[in-house]
């Protein structure tokens, strides 16, 4: 694949770094490279975004005009951006995720599975952890497990906890961690009486993420046009 990049912060250089024998790297958008993916001259089969949502419109712009699959990996976008994001999955091809790890994908599925058995005996709660850089709290796959425990709508998120008030049934505490080199931790809590449920995933190494944008964009350059995620890329 002829893959261009957006965005050669550490992840983008991890990216660039696991890609395979048959890839090529045609071009890098980023501080101290270029400005912008109409400033790349050769054929562009795909484009992977480690970046900052200020990219957004440019990466719109250029993918909605050729018709060039992109894989969205950046986190921290407005519900307006978000919008944005899933009106040019009717013009191209795009795979947007909060998250790449297959291992947090198969838990995001784990979690939207088990929550409608067992909500209504179960206090839960959502723990993330990441390194002290990171610039948006909670964490986009801390959203992602949030939505899929929220299904009907029926929970309301309490972030922090200070005071003196009592813990609402219908509530859901979720905290975030940030301190040190932690790549990313998430943990979903399910506690109840006399036992305690608790799935975790932690990532090790970034690679993990790009390994799975880098499986992503093989999968979406096949596909029709649409808006896709991980769990498309693993489960059909």
């Amino acid at each position: 694949m002829n893959i261009a990049l957006v965005g050669y912060g550490a992840m983008g250089q991890i990216v660039h770094k696991n890609m395979s024998a048959n890839d090529r790297l045609v071009g890098i958008v980023s501080v101290g490279y270029l400005d912008s993916l109409t400033q790349i001259n050769d054929k562009i089969d795909v484009v992977i975004d480690f970046s900052h949502p200020s990219n957004l419109d440019m990466i719109y712009d250029f993918c909605a005009k050729n018709n060039t699959p992109v894989v969205i990996a950046t986190t921290g976008y407005t519900v307006e951006q978000i919008e944005k994001i899933k009106e040019l999955g009717t013009k191209t091809r795009v795979l947007y995720s909060a998250n790449f790890s297959l291992g947090v994908i198969l838990l995001n599925r784990v979690i939207r599975e088990i929550t409608p058995t067992i909500k209504d005996k179960f206090d839960i709660e959502v723990i993330e952890k990441h390194h002290n850089k990171k610039i948006d709290a909670p964490s986009g796959t801390a959203k992602m497990l949030m939505n899929s425990i929220n299904q009907d709508k029926d929970f309301e998120f309490v972030y922090g906890r200070s005071g003196s008030s009592k813990r609402e049934k219908k509530e859901v505490g979720v905290h975030a961690v940030r301190g040190g080199t932690i790549v990313g931790e998430h943990s979903v809590i399910f506690a109840g009486l006399d036992e305690v449920l608790e799935f975790k995933h932690e990532a090790h190494s970034k690679s993990i993420f790009a390994n799975g944008a880098l499986a992503g964009a093989s999968y979406i350059v096949n596909q029709e046009i649409g808006l896709y995620n991980m769990e498309d890329v693993l489960f059909n």
